[in-house]
């Protein structure tokens, strides 16, 4: 099966992201495609009828767990080595008919559906977040996890932008969302990161 899911576009020929991406990717020989723990949480909760949505996916286990369940799943990533990698483990898995994927800068991508969950881990945005928040079905659940800025101190050369500020990311949610939890997870060594899971109502 090839590597790569599909042509990339030329807006994305030159893309920094795209780029730094794709040479981290390849130059791992292989990929792990663990569910992060924040997937498997948020899909043991009671979820409507939908699909899911996986942001900044990367090679992603979080899209193969939740298509085991039966979900149709999409997978959105500016890395088509990462895309391509996960296509070819979910061909392994005979689950390809479940996954589809989207080769696209996050800044440019807009939500065509709902979905029953979106979720999205190690990537964070403020100018993607609130479109997150629209893309979630009504009853559906929003599962978020990204560096704090507390992070920077292990990590200095951080991009401030990248790291949530005090109580984001739900802070930030609108009236209709309930926070179901929202804590921190310390790492003297990479940095801490916040997880949130909220359900839209």
């Amino acid at each position: 099966m090839p590597d790569e899911p599909q042509d990339v576009p030329p807006e994305l020929d030159r893309h920094p992201d795209r780029l730094r991406w794709n040479a981290k990717y390849t130059a791992q020989a292989t990929s792990r495609f663990r569910p992060h723990p924040l997937a498997e949480r948020a899909l043991t909760l009671d979820l409507p009828d939908g699909p899911v949505l996986d942001l900044a996916s990367g090679p992603s286990g979080t899209a193969l767990l939740a298509a085991t369940t039966g979900r149709r799943v999409t997978a959105v990533d500016v890395s088509e080595v990462a895309l391509g990698r996960l296509l070819v483990e979910a061909g392994r898995r005979e689950l390809n008919d479940l996954i589809d994927v989207d080769l696209i800068d996050l800044a440019a991508w807009r939500p065509a559906r709902t979905y029953a969950l979106v979720i999205c881990t190690g990537y964070w945005d403020g100018a993607v977040f609130p479109k997150a928040i629209e893309a979630v079905a009504p009853g559906g659940v929003l599962a978020w996890e990204a560096f704090t800025e507390d992070a920077r101190r292990v990590r200095p050369s951080l991009p401030a932008r990248w790291c949530l500020g005090p109580d984001e990311p739900a802070s930030l949610l609108p009236e209709w969302y309930t926070v179901l939890d929202q804590h921190d997870l310390p790492d003297e060594d990479h940095g801490t990161k916040r997880q949130m899971l909220a359900i839209s109502g």
